[in-house]
């Protein structure tokens, strides 16, 4: 997974680089078709933001938080995104259940 990492009013150290990609590699686990993740940290005063737009087998998820805490904030969206992996995942296995038993119910109708 390609993960572009993007600072707006924040320096990107190496600890909040890797701290970064360690979640995101959480995310990867539950779905191994995550091609490419933008990520933006935002600080406004003591407002906190992460953000990430991921492409994953075709789509497209975003999600964002808002905390106090930039490392709180990141965690938060790593949630929001994980979540979001799982019910397209679930959608993905849902439609491949829907088109057998379509299959195996147009066999059975040219049977009588």
């Amino acid at each position: 997974m390609q993960i572009n990492l993007t600072g707006h009013h924040v320096d990107i150290t190496g600890a909040l680089r890797d701290y970064v990609n360690d979640k995101f590699v959480r995310l990867e686990r539950h779905f191994d078709h995550v091609i490419d993740a933008h990520v933006i940290l935002t600080v406004e005063k003591l407002r906190h933001k992460a953000e990430a737009a991921m492409i994953v087998s075709g789509s497209r998820l975003f999600a964002d938080d808002i905390k106090e805490d930039m490392y709180a904030a990141i965690d938060s969206l790593v949630d929001k995104l994980d979540r979001q992996i799982v019910r397209h995942k679930e959608k993905l296995r849902d439609h491949h259940r829907i088109e057998g038993s379509h299959r195996n119910s147009h066999k059975e109708g040219s049977h009588t």
